[in-house]
């Protein structure tokens, strides 16, 4: 490595001072193309669902789409809540992969398989009481039930292989494997959008339709990345026997477990900040859905940052590569923070036009200035909490994220909720959702101070 000079004259005299140079991750370049990929994967799933929601929305009668958003939310709830599938799949491959285990890397992938189909089964059996205690929590008019629980019967068929999907999704993250990702992510959105018009629009099959559609493309997704495996893995490399192994299976459910605790808190969080908002009125409830909906967009970005983190962190804690693990954190995390601070700045510079885009409401716009500022400290500690998850996400520490979610919530955004609904101010609530992010980064950057200095 060159050495760089620094001259410097002082009374006269030149003198000349070693000066290092910054040194630029080897790293880098991977894992900005990780990235890139991840954030155009990520966007996918948003316009597709768009354009769902375009199609019910040009329907004669509105309680079809009215519906569907209802039955969403139950099935937000259902599937996220069975998101630690993709995580602990990725992190776990990735840390077989920097030790090099290729026999260890497929099982952990057919043991997730194993489970994911389990489950899938599981919610098929029991589909009538979860969507009797779905819409008995819901609330809406007969018709808009009715046209919910028409989508709810038709997309509960694509359960199994939505949540086989989130195992191979994982399983290609952890691989590093994000084109195939980006592949699988693409069929779904183009399987959905053209399924769609011809259930809703030609065949006029409406909500029933668009439950329809989204089953169907997800188990053509499921053939796509079927097909994928078939030509890029070699069963013979399998050791079957230790697919039973007791400490892997244990070591697999209690991550699982861990991760399933803290993704249901976190969803829990952003339903109650929502429902608190609701009984603010009408014109908070729509500014702040709008609000929540720039922090949206913003995570597509960062999460595209976090799942290369996660990918990276797992890789080089299976290598023990303690030095690299600590370039990634100053990397993602200047990175993250970079994205969530520019997203804020953005909209609160231009509200106007930015949220002009979203909505034509004069009196929301005008209300929602008042608390655009918020964005900024949601962003920009949620950025590094983003990270921060991706990080010991790759380490599988499940443990650490259930403890820092709990902790969190009870802390940072539970006793400020309840003042908000007190004081019925939209500001203490806006106070709540910062701490609570602010609480996340802090209690997971408490770890990875002690994680990089073991």
């Amino acid at each position: 490595m060159r050495t760089m000079r620094l001259r410097i004259r002082h009374n006269g005299a030149c003198h000349h001072y070693p000066v290092l140079p910054l040194q630029r991750p080897n790293f880098l370049q991977p894992f900005l193309k990780l990235t890139a990929i991840n954030i155009l994967s990520n966007l996918l799933v948003p316009i597709a669902g768009l354009l769902d929601m375009a199609f019910l929305g040009h329907l004669a009668e509105i309680r079809h789409l009215a519906g569907v958003a209802l039955a969403t939310v139950l099935f937000n709830y259902l599937y996220w809540t069975f998101g630690f599938l993709r995580m602990s799949t990725t992190g776990m491959t990735a840390q077989a992969v920097g030790r090099d285990d290729q026999s260890e890397m497929m099982l952990i992938g057919l043991r997730h398989s194993i489970l994911a189909l389990l489950l899938g089964m599981g919610i098929i059996i029991f589909q009538v009481p979860l969507r009797q205690l779905g819409f008995a929590i819901l609330s809406a008019t007969p018709e808009v039930e009715a046209a919910g629980q028409a989508f709810y019967n038709a997309l509960i068929w694509g359960a199994p292989a939505t949540l086989l999907n989130f195992v191979i999704i994982g399983w290609f993250l952890g691989r590093s494997q994000s084109r195939y990702v980006l592949m699988l992510t693409a069929i779904n959105s183009i399987a959905n959008v053209l399924l769609d018009y011809w259930l809703i629009v030609r065949s006029g099959w409406a909500s029933t339709g668009a439950g329809l559609s989204t089953a169907m493309s997800q188990y053509l997704t499921l053939g796509g990345g079927l097909l994928i495996l078939s030509q890029t893995v070699e069963l013979k490399q399998v050791q079957f026997a230790r697919l039973w192994d007791g400490s892997a299976l244990s070591t697999l459910f209690t991550l699982n477990r861990d991760l399933m605790i803290r993704t249901l808190v976190l969803i829990s969080t952003f339903a109650i900040f929502t429902n608190l908002g609701s009984s603010f009125g009408s014109i908070p409830l729509s500014a702040n859905a709008l609000l929540l909906q720039v922090v949206t967009l913003a995570a597509y970005f960062i999460d595209g940052i976090a799942f290369a983190t996660e990918t990276f962190a797992g890789l080089f804690r299976g290598q023990g590569n303690h030095n690299q693990l600590k370039q990634l954190v100053r990397l993602a995390g200047g990175a993250s923070f970079l994205v969530g601070i520019l997203f804020a700045i953005a909209f609160m510079t231009y509200p106007d036009w930015l949220f002009g885009q979203l909505t034509v409401h004069t009196q929301v716009l005008t209300y929602l200035k008042q608390y655009v500022f918020w964005l900024l400290p949601v962003l920009g500690f949620g950025s590094i909490a983003y990270m921060l998850d991706g990080y010991f996400l790759g380490l599988t520490q499940g443990k650490i994220l259930r403890q820092a979610m709990m902790q969190s919530v009870l802390i940072g955004f539970v006793p400020l909720a309840v003042g908000a609904w007190y004081w019925q101010s939209n500001h203490w609530l806006w106070l709540a959702l910062s701490l609570f992010m602010a609480m996340r980064s802090l209690s997971l950057g408490a770890r990875l101070k002690h994680d990089l200095n073991e």
